[in-house]
């Protein structure tokens, strides 16, 4: 097993190679090479044996991988052999989504508990979830016991709703709001910008080549060829 800290980018790729795996099994298929699998998927095959390679030996030369196996070891190593209470922060239309995608019901994740502070909204149920009152969020994420908390309110609310998160000794939160949150070494953000992303495309849309010929930055006239 890894014998050092392993980056976040190793794996966000192991959590792919695991959706891979998933899917040849539900085809059927009990093994698969390195090169197979990187061509199927649109991967890099010295990047899956070197990614592998940080927690043992996998492979079989000639035969490649047991996908069984290997999809069994993955969910090992990325902590999906147990169950993880989840905590949705908002019940607008994001964290209600969240409460009711169908692949998180049947996953690892599973939501417990949801919390607003809008007196019309608390009481009511979102896919069979109670609304609390985030007022009572620490008393409550006790109770049952919340491992990861969903941040998913509006940006200006965020840093209150962090410092409860924190005060309740939760360690793991993935974060909506385009907000940056500072945690300290006991725990981890993961913070998912929607905007963040979408700006991203539109650079990479402005700045492609165009008709064989990259735009042109702004504000600069071109030179007169008289």
């Amino acid at each position: 097993m890894k014998s050092e800290k392993i980056s976040q980018l190793t794996t966000n790729r192991l959590s792919i190679y695991l959706r891979c795996l998933k899917e040849l099994a539900g085809e059927g298929q009990t093994s698969v090479s390195s090169d197979s699998l990187a061509d199927r998927f649109h991967l890099n095959s010295a990047q899956i044996r070197k990614d592998l390679a940080y927690f043992g030996e996998f492979g079989i030369r000639g035969v490649g991988y047991d996908i069984a196996l290997l999809r069994d070891h993955i969910i090992k190593i990325l902590g999906l052999d147990r169950s993880y209470n989840l905590a949705i922060i908002g019940a607008g239309r994001l964290g209600s989504a969240v409460v009711d995608y169908e692949a998180l019901r049947l996953s690892s994740f599973h939501v417990k508990a949801l919390f607003d502070v809008d007196p019309k909204k608390i009481g009511k149920k979102v896919g069979g979830i109670v609304i609390s009152d985030l007022k009572n969020f620490q008393s409550v994420a006790k109770k049952v016991n919340i491992d990861i908390a969903v941040i998913a309110v509006p940006a200006h609310a965020t840093p209150d709703v962090f410092e409860k998160i924190k005060k309740a000794g939760i360690k793991a939160v993935l974060n909506f709001a385009p907000v940056r949150l500072n945690a300290d070494d006991e725990m981890r953000v993961r913070s998912l910008d929607v905007t963040s992303g979408l700006e991203n495309l539109s650079y990479f849309l402005t700045e492609r080549p165009q008709t064989g010929e990259r735009s042109k930055p702004a504000g600069k006239a071109r030179r007169s060829k008289e």
